[in-house]
């Protein structure tokens, strides 16, 4: 990892900045696809229980001990106990004894568990069975909420994140809280390639469009985990590692901000 870019975590643990989903790929396209992407040199490894390809990615992952491995509980599954249950059944599928990462996957306000889902998480953490405890689409009060009842801040909050929904205030109050950001939908689900500011900076620099969006990310201090199962599009992700954008074309970027941009569901009223 001499030239792979790492953040530190607030419990001092580095995680890569860059990293593969596999939001939507199935259980028996897993293996190849993790495998691929481990090939052309991803260190970090996102899943899920409701992905419903926790085996699959084990299977890809195989004997690379140091890849930093990261899944999440779902909605159905808080709550203290059923949350340590839920966690067990992750474990056994990947066929791993801890995870680096393990996130809640939503807050589900209606729902009123994640309190007791946080404190399930320190514990897990304690036990050394989860090394980092983070969460996935919460809000502000969400994580003031955990934070003011477990005094347990966070160590990373993954959230919906692409040049047309940047969600600046999050981003912000991530940093004021020692906070990483980490980002799903990367790409917009492809829509970002399309916009002429992004198509025009990858023909000046020689580069795939959606290795622009992705430096985009890591040079404004997110952890992007695009996904894929073609060889040249998780390679054509893998290029933003190659090159530095100018301010002026982060700036061009910046711009493609939209506050209606969401894509995905409003955590407000997911559950």
């Amino acid at each position: 990892m001499t030239d792979y870019p790492t953040l530190i975590l607030n419990d001092d643990r580095h995680i890569p900045q860059l990293g593969f989903g596999t939001y939507k790929i199935d259980e028996a396209d897993a293996p190849d696809a993790v495998k691929t992407a481990i090939e052309t040199g991803y260190w970090l490894i996102d899943t899920a229980a409701v992905y419903e390809n926790e085996a699959g990615v084990g299977k890809g992952i195989g004997e690379w001990s140091d890849i930093f491995l990261q899944t999440k509980i779902w909605n159905e599954s808080q709550g203290f106990d059923r949350t340590k249950k839920a966690f067990d059944k992750c474990l056994a599928r990947l066929g791993r004894e801890h995870v680096d990462m393990l996130l809640i996957h939503w807050p589900c306000p209606d729902k009123d568990l994640f309190v007791e889902t946080w404190k399930a998480f320190i514990d897990l953490r304690k036990e050394g069975r989860a090394k980092s405890i983070g969460v996935s689409n919460f809000r502000e009060q969400d994580l003031k909420r955990l934070v003011d009842e477990t005094g347990v801040v966070p160590a990373l909050n993954q959230i919906e994140l692409h040049p047309s929904f940047q969600q600046r205030d999050l981003r912000k109050l991530h940093s004021e809280m020692g906070i990483v950001t980490q980002s799903w939908s990367p790409l917009g689900q492809g829509e970002a390639m399309d916009r002429g500011p992004i198509k025009e900076i990858a023909d000046e620099i020689g580069q795939p469009a959606s290795a622009v969006v992705i430096r985009w990310h890591l040079q404004c201090g997110n952890v992007p985990i695009p996904k894929s199962t073609k060889r040249d599009h998780i390679e054509a992700n893998f290029k933003a590692l190659d090159f530095e954008l100018t301010d002026a074309q982060m700036k061009r970027i910046d711009d493609l901000d939209d506050a209606e941009g969401r894509m995905g569901p409003d955590p407000a009223d997911f559950s």
